[in-house]
């Protein structure tokens, strides 16, 4: 499974990190490279709860 991570940067300097293929997945960082990490872990937990309630993954 491939998931589209976009970075993109707000007015006020912060990263923001969001996967597209699911939409509450955001996270911020104060890098580029935070906001990154930050965005997978989440995205990581969202599948994990979701394998754990019996859904499917995006496809």
């Amino acid at each position: 499974m491939n998931l589209t991570v976009k970075i993109g940067q707000e007015e006020d300097g912060r990263w923001i990190g969001e996967v597209p293929e699911l939409p509450v997945v955001m996270a911020y960082g104060e890098t580029c490279e935070e906001a990154i990490k930050r965005v997978q872990i989440t995205a990581l937990r969202v599948l994990a709860d979701r394998l754990e309630r019996g859904e499917s993954a995006p496809g």
